[in-house]
């Protein structure tokens, strides 16, 4: 049986020092360990994109990384978006722009949408069709989550 390992992340700006088994999915961490259920596990393969999270940065599918790959990293979660129970401008864009129903794969594409304006905050309609090929929602049809980011670049532009 493999040996548990020490970690240390810093989630949402908190450090966590933590035991957790090798196998054990960042998802899981995150939701079952620490107590952070915003990050959802729709699909356990990495293709629907509701698990994604911020690793140091960087937009990943947290169902096929292990915890113990996060070691030393920063993760954000849905929940570190706001500040002070305020709404940031994407989450409060797809608010307006009614850019969810179920609201399922909403972390996933907050997340993505999130990495995406940090390196592009103006892309264009295709580069987010392309950015967020990899996310899936079966209940938007997508066009009020387009809307829903052009509205955040606007929203982040007049900041």
């Amino acid at each position: 049986m493999p040996t548990p390992r020490q970690i240390q992340v810093t989630v949402n700006g908190r450090r966590y020092e933590s035991t957790v088994e090798p196998r054990l999915t960042l998802a899981d961490y995150l939701r079952h360990e620490i107590s952070l259920p915003g990050t959802h596990v729709g699909c356990e393969h990495g293709v629907c994109g509701a698990c994604t999270v911020l690793w140091n940065g960087r937009a990943v599918r947290s169902c096929i990384m292990l915890a113990v790959q996060a070691d030393g990293s920063e993760i954000t979660t849905v929940e570190g978006l706001a500040t002070d129970g305020a709404l940031n401008p994407i989450q409060q864009a797809f608010l307006e722009e009614h850019g969810l129903q179920c609201g399922f794969c909403t972390p996933g594409f907050l997340m993505t949408v999130t990495e995406m304006l940090e390196h592009n905050p103006n892309p264009s309609d295709e580069e987010i069709y392309d950015y967020l090929g990899g996310q899936i929602c079966r209940c938007t049809g997508y066009q009020s989550i387009l809307a829903a980011v052009r509205s955040a670049i606007q929203k982040k532009a007049s900041a």
